[in-house]
Formats: structure tokens, sequence, C-alpha cells
């Protein structure tokens, strides 16, 4: 009786602890399940706008887009209100979910590995991998800048393909876009729109 209560009790313990238990993710390994959750999604089997659903749920959960946002605004971000601000953002999470998935859904079977992982700070951790060559085109070089301050939820906050940064490049583009206008901001909500449409 006494074993079957200590078992009993046992039991109700480890399940607990198991329940309430945190656990992260190494981010390579984080990395290489985004990408088969890619591939996955865009198998032939989908239609085309099956895949671009897919893509965008997967950027929701394992992409930084609200860093990514504030990151390519860059120092106008200190110049506009709180109200242009949340309209920026939402404006850009449109954006960013639109061009990311309508791009990638014109890829079929990418097949990317994961080849080693750096940790720049307790923040940050460089994972590199390659886009696999196939005939139709060559290997590419890809590095995955994943954010790490919640080891429970890492987030991607840039690719850089063959040394080129697409948040910098993106940072640069709105730069381009609200200086050709005089410094005005509503000229970059006004192409989001556009793009977003």
């Amino acid at each position: 009786m006494r074993l079957k209560k200590f078992l009993i009790f046992s039991f109700i313990i480890i399940n607990f602890v198991s329940f309430n238990q945190s656990y992260s993710m190494e981010p390579d390994v984080f990395v290489q399940s985004t990408v088969n959750r890619a591939s996955e999604a865009l198998n032939n089997k989908y239609s085309k706008e099956e895949k671009i659903e897919k893509l965008k749920q997967i950027a929701t959960e394992t992409v930084d887009i609200n860093g990514i946002g504030s990151y390519t605004l860059g120092s106008y971000r200190k110049n506009i209100s709180e109200s242009e601000l949340r309209e920026y953002e939402a404006l850009f999470r449109q954006y960013f979910l639109k061009s990311f998935s309508s791009r990638l859904a014109e890829y079929s079977n990418p097949e990317i590995e994961v080849i080693s992982k750096e940790k720049l700070s307790e923040t940050y951790t460089m994972v590199s991998s390659k886009l696999v060559a196939t005939d139709q085109r060559p290997e590419v070089k890809i590095d995955w800048r994943i954010y790490t301050k919640n080891p429970e939820n890492p987030l991607i906050r840039d690719l850089i393909i063959e040394g080129l940064s697409l948040a910098r490049t993106q940072k640069e583009e709105f730069s381009s876009i609200i200086q050709s206008n005089n410094g005005d901001i509503n000229r970059l909500f006004s192409t989001l729109k556009e793009f977003v449409k």
C-alpha cells in the first residue's frame, strides 16, 4: 500500500515538474526546424495561395517582425508620434508578410542545410547554412541572425545572403524613400500601403 502511494506521488511530482519545466531550443535546431517547415509548405501538393498562407503563419511564429521593423525605420523612429509609430508597425507587418511569402512561394524544394552556429552575445547567435545547389541554381550561403534574449522563443532578426544583410538593405531602401521626399515619413507609409494592396 505504501509502495502504491509512493508510486502515485512520484508520478504526480514527475508530471508536475515536466509540465512546468521550460525548454530552450538551440538556435541551429530552431533554424533547421523552421526551414523544414517552410520546405514542407512549398510542397507542390499545395496551391500558390495555400503556400502563401502557410508561409505567413511560419513567419509570424519565427520572425521578430516588430524588431526588424524598428531597425529598418532607424533614427526616424525618434521623430514620429506614437500614433504614427503604431501605424508604421501595422503597415510594416503587412508589408513584410506579403513580401516574404509571395517571393518564397515561387521556390520549389529549397533544401537548406545548417552548417554551424556562433554565439555573438547573450542575445544573438549567428547560424550558418547553405541553400543546396541544383541543376537550376548554384549553392547559396545564408547566415541567420537569431535573437535569443528569450531562449524558449528564439526569433529570426536578419538573413545575410552571400554577405548581404536583408534588414540593412531594407533600412537603406526606406531611408532613401524618406530622404527623397524631404524627410516626409508619410511618403514611406504611402509606399507600404501601395505594396500591401
